[in-house]
């Protein structure tokens, strides 16, 4: 705990005129500002909330077969049993798609009425560009008009054990959106980059400034910056203005003794204020899509009274931690935390069916989407 004490007290505040300043070059943004905030709130919003491939991470290519809950292998079965939950489209990985697939997805999409939206690897080296191009115009060829897509895969304070691993990282991905956004540009679809517990939101707005450009913003996790100790509504309010897409999820969260836990809950249950994020991201962006990512899984653990969790966060402010496990311990998730380790894998794959099902009609009946 000696680390902690030695965080000094620096902050990041993005200002009004650097936010307008970034909204200036994309036409998202001189629309968003066009709508008052509360619009939402006085009509019914007419495409349903749509699930993001997370959502089924259990059933997703499993390998064990079950016949009440078959495995999706490809994004065209998706579709499909998305369509008849009620869905208003899918988010989904793109999986070195041929043309020929794309042009399936296309065509079994448009009969179902849905929309798509694609999840893309960025290009790591100058040799990957090529492949990320190709993988663009699958997507583009499928209907997808935004793309999805994360610098890290992991997570921060389990990835880097020091600031100059974290700079690199941060160096490696600036390159890697600049690789991406002129093939973007050219095919004109949308590059969405998600706070992926990775980048804190002040981050996160600097690399779009540096990047510069309409076509490339941010998929907006409402939950995923709870675990970089900032707050869900403080971040959604940052990042709305640069959102393409969203990562749609609820949190509960709880103490445990190396800092706090954090879950997934049905939509509803945790501590996001729901009906504002949506109500933002709409003001912010007309067109933008409301995706489920209700992932069923055990609780992740923040250890933020570790000293390693605090290797790349240095110039965050012990006020912070306070703050933050202040909101846990006054939000504390009602009961225990839904976990999977003690369930066997076909009580896996119903609990998954069934959370995301409540959450579909959380998001219809209190939140007028669908």
């Amino acid at each position: 705990m000696k680390h902690l004490q030695s965080i000094h007290n620096q902050t990041t505040q993005e200002t009004d005129f650097q936010r307008r300043e970034f909204l200036h070059t994309s036409a998202l943004g001189l629309l968003a500002f066009a709508q008052p905030l509360n619009f939402l709130s006085a009509m019914t919003v007419e495409s349903a909330m749509g699930v993001i491939v997370h959502s089924y991470s259990i059933r997703w290519n499993a390998k064990t077969e079950n016949k009440t809950y078959p495995a999706f292998t490809d994004a065209i079965q998706l579709l499909e049993h998305c369509q008849e939950l009620g869905a208003g489209g899918i988010q989904v990985t793109l999986n070195n798609w041929t043309t020929d697939f794309a042009k399936k997805v296309r065509e079994r999409r448009e009969k179902l009425g849905l929309y798509l939206e694609g999840s893309i690897g960025l290009p790591k080296t100058v040799e990957d560009v090529a492949t990320f191009e190709k993988e663009v115009l699958a997507a583009k060829e499928a209907g997808a008009q935004v793309l999805r897509t994360v610098c890290l895969n992991g997570r921060r304070y389990e990835n880097f054990n020091s600031p100059e691993a974290f700079a690199t990282f941060k160096k490696q991905s600036i390159q890697s959106l600049q690789w991406a956004e002129p093939i973007v540009k050219k095919h004109r679809i949308k590059l969405a980059v998600e706070n992926h517990k990775d980048w804190k939101a002040a981050e996160l707005i600097e690399i779009l400034k540096g990047i510069a450009s309409p076509w490339v913003g941010v998929t907006l996790d409402f939950g995923n910056n709870i675990s970089l100790l900032e707050d869900p509504m403080e971040v959604i309010k940052a990042l709305a203005p640069y959102a393409f897409s969203t990562h749609v999820k609820d949190v509960g969260v709880a103490e445990y003794e190396q800092g706090f836990l954090m879950s997934e809950v049905p939509l509803g249950t945790g501590i996001i204020d729901l009906r504002a994020a949506l109500d933002l991201c709409k003001k912010m962006n007309p067109d933008i899509n409301f995706n489920l990512e209700m992932i069923t899984r055990d609780p992740l653990q923040i250890p933020c009274f570790s000293e390693g969790y605090w290797a790349t966060f240095a110039q965050t402010p012990a006020t912070e931690l306070a703050k933050t496990i202040q909101m846990v311990r006054a939000k504390k998730y009602a009961g225990t935390l839904p976990a999977v380790k003690h369930l066997d894998f076909e009580q896996k794959l119903a609990f998954e069916e069934k959370n995301v099902l409540d959450c579909l009609s959380y998001s219809k009946n209190k939140l007028g989407l669908g």
